[in-house]
């Protein structure tokens, strides 16, 4: 069976995912609208006692620290990186060549839609902890600019500081994130699996998704989906959607990022990360 996540261009055949997980886990729960998927689901807003059963979450989270403990096996990596997010109000959309290197932690970024060229840099411990950034055309005659990852021209276009770019931030957030949920009820997880990345082929995924039914302070996003690449086993896309406003309303999007065109375990070094680095344009 089929089933098309309506506006994200996404297809999953939901059998067989979730087949590792114990029974006892994992309850049958909405089958009509979901056919063969998995589904965890609890009931009231109230803590969670854990003596009663396991919490949906816990299955999740298991799969979520397993991903984040096969990214920090890696040194670093290089990727294409798009996002999706929605910063005071407006949805920006992003795309760039990233480089991830973990320690120390440093990024590099070129970015190719929109602002095609920009390049920034970012070196935990150096540059007094600021991101070195260079604009393109005539923005470019101003030089190598050095900018505070809290600077406002920064958060304009970021919901997050460059401290939390990649994969391994990415993950932590939402292992974080439901950690905190999992002490409550409202809950319900799905498992899908042969999910289809829309605009990006040789990917197909297992997909984690978690929802709530009801707003509620301790659950910041109505639906989260955690995505896995099911031949390297690395998350390559975390979604987030807010609480609709109208009563039968899609749930809006918040976050989506995507990592894809992944090259694993690259031995990065200092010249990857240096403005004097003649492949750069600084």
């Amino acid at each position: 069976m089929l089933l098309e996540f309506a506006g994200d261009g996404v297809m999953a055949a939901t059998e067989g995912f979730a087949a590792g997980l114990s029974r006892r886990r994992v309850f049958m729960g909405a089958a009509a609208a979901v056919g063969a998927s998995f589904v965890a689901g609890l009931g009231g807003a109230e803590a969670f006692d854990e003596k009663v059963s396991e919490h949906p979450l816990r299955p999740a989270l298991r799969l979520a620290r397993e991903s984040h403990r096969r990214i920090l096996q890696m040194s670093g990596y290089e990727c294409i990186f798009a996002k999706k997010e929605v910063v005071d109000d407006d949805l920006i959309s992003q795309k760039m060549k990233l480089k991830i290197r973990h320690e120390p932690f440093s990024v590099y970024m070129l970015f190719q839609e929109p602002r095609e060229g920009r390049e920034v840099i970012f070196v935990s411990g150096q540059n007094d902890n600021k991101l070195l950034v260079h604009e393109t055309g005539l923005a470019a005659l101003i030089g190598t600019l050095s900018l505070s990852p809290e600077d406002s021209r920064v958060k304009a276009e970021n919901r997050y500081p460059i401290t939390k770019a990649g994969l391994a931030n990415m993950v932590q957030a939402v292992i974080e994130q439901w950690e905190g949920e999992s002490k409550y009820g409202e809950c319900d997880v799905k498992y899908f699996s042969d999910a289809k990345i829309e605009k990006y082929e040789g990917y197909t995924c297992q997909v984690i998704e978690s929802s709530h039914p009801e707003p509620r302070r301790q659950f910041p996003f109505q639906m989260t989906r955690l995505w896995i690449d099911e031949k390297s086993k690395l998350p390559v896309r975390v979604q987030q959607f807010g609480f609709p406003k109208k009563k039968d309303a899609k749930p809006p999007v918040i976050e989506d990022y995507v990592f894809t065109d992944m090259q694993p375990d690259l031995r990065l070094t200092d010249r990857d990360f240096d403005k004097e680095n003649p492949a750069y344009n600084f």
